[in-house]
């Protein structure tokens, strides 16, 4: 466990000078690449990860992928897990994507970005698709004490500017109210987070960050709001966990399937040894090919996305950087680009997002500029 100085508020992060707005979807996965000039080459895009978010305790998406994620069609979703279930409907995006609620460019003001009601959907990032993360009511619940540990899965290794740690105060009602900035107390804040500090997950990538909480003085249903800034550039994750403290918790509960060190166990295997993994869940995975017409003063990619895993994928992400600067993309066809720093990201349409067993998929995209050497490329699967 990771010993950070511990900056316990009894006040929220004072608002700052507003910074723009710009809701980033979530994504992260592959794309195309390059190689001899004037020549068709061949490249292979090894799986890597993606982004991340609490998963001990879990936030609420994360927890309805982990009941339900392989049984997603199961109609008793409706009455066992009814907030997951109106959370599918209105977009099964918000399980699918679970690793990818956060909002770019906020620039520190989380309160003035974020506004009331909206807290657990990082104030509808992605439009409508986290949206019913915010209703109150009968959420699954992960029974904690007093002093616990929060466990935050940084999967692509961004490392953090900071963490800060909220619960809910006493007297709140999870089951009635949705979450405004008033009813948080800031219990507890880190210093600066180094990428890859923390411990390793037993697969999928990335570290596991654990941070210490004490919260002490409440009973019953409460939520545990998290925001992680990470250190890579300006990106703000945000998530709601649903805890309960003390006696009396409501039957069923969660047993999250927290991702666990890899290196205390004497029967594993050499991680140089070991097969890339894509960083989604278990039985998630992809890879992709790229053939590249490179002419010169510019290049024609065609993608193919491809199911190596041992379940259906819903949705998919592709992601990248250009080892030459100068380089752009100028057309894309049957999927959607996007940049986020100096990352270049490809997401499917609508129409190949879904990749059977076994089955690919594929899209192309035009680029202007010198391609160069082969950048890495990652496939993130969910």
């Amino acid at each position: 466990m990771l010993n950070f100085p511990r900056l316990v508020r009894n006040r929220l992060d004072p608002p700052r000078k507003d910074g723009r707005r710009l809701t980033v979807r979530s994504l992260i996965v592959l794309v195309a690449a390059l190689f001899a000039a004037g020549t068709t080459a061949v490249l292979f895009v090894q799986p890597a990860a993606s982004h991340g978010t609490s998963i001990a305790q879990p936030s609420r998406h994360y927890s309805c992928w982990e009941r339900w994620g392989s049984d997603f069609q199961n109609p008793a979703m409706e009455q066992e897990d009814p907030m997951c279930w109106e959370a599918w409907q209105n977009d099964p995006n918000a399980m699918w994507n679970w690793n990818g609620l956060y909002r770019e460019q906020v620039g520190g003001n989380h309160q003035g970005v974020i506004p009331d009601n909206q807290l657990c959907s990082g104030g509808q990032t992605g439009g409508t698709r986290y949206a019913p993360l915010d209703d109150p009511g009968p959420w699954k619940t992960t029974k904690v004490d007093a002093n616990f540990t929060f466990t935050n899965w940084d999967q692509a290794n961004h490392g953090a500017d900071y963490y800060r740690i909220y619960v809910t105060k006493q007297g709140y009602n999870a089951q009635t109210d949705a979450l405004d900035w008033a009813d948080l107390e800031l219990v507890e804040e880190t210093e600066k987070i180094l990428p890859g500090v923390g411990r390793p997950p037993a697969s999928g990538g990335g570290t596991l960050v654990d941070i210490p909480v004490s919260a002490p003085g409440r009973s019953g249903h409460h939520v545990v709001y998290m925001i992680w800034q990470a250190s890579h550039f300006d990106q703000s994750f945000y998530s709601c966990s649903d805890v309960w403290f003390g006696e009396g918790q409501p039957d069923p509960t969660i047993t999250p399937d927290e991702p666990s060190p890899t290196g205390d166990d004497p029967t594993s295997e050499d991680p140089t040894t070991e097969e890339p993994t894509t960083g989604g869940p278990a039985g998630i995975e992809c890879t992709a090919t790229a053939t590249v017409n490179d002419w010169g003063s510019g290049a024609g990619v065609n993608v193919t996305v491809t199911n190596t895993g041992t379940q259906a994928i819903h949705n998919w992400m592709l992601h990248w950087t250009w080892p030459r600067s100068g380089t752009t993309v100028s057309s894309i066809w049957n999927a959607e680009h996007s940049t986020m720093g100096g990352m270049e990201m490809a997401e499917p349409a609508s129409w190949n997002k879904e990749i059977a067993v076994g089955g690919s998929v594929q899209f192309g995209f035009n680029v202007s500029g010198t391609i160069g050497s082969t950048p890495q490329f990652d496939c993130f699967p969910s």
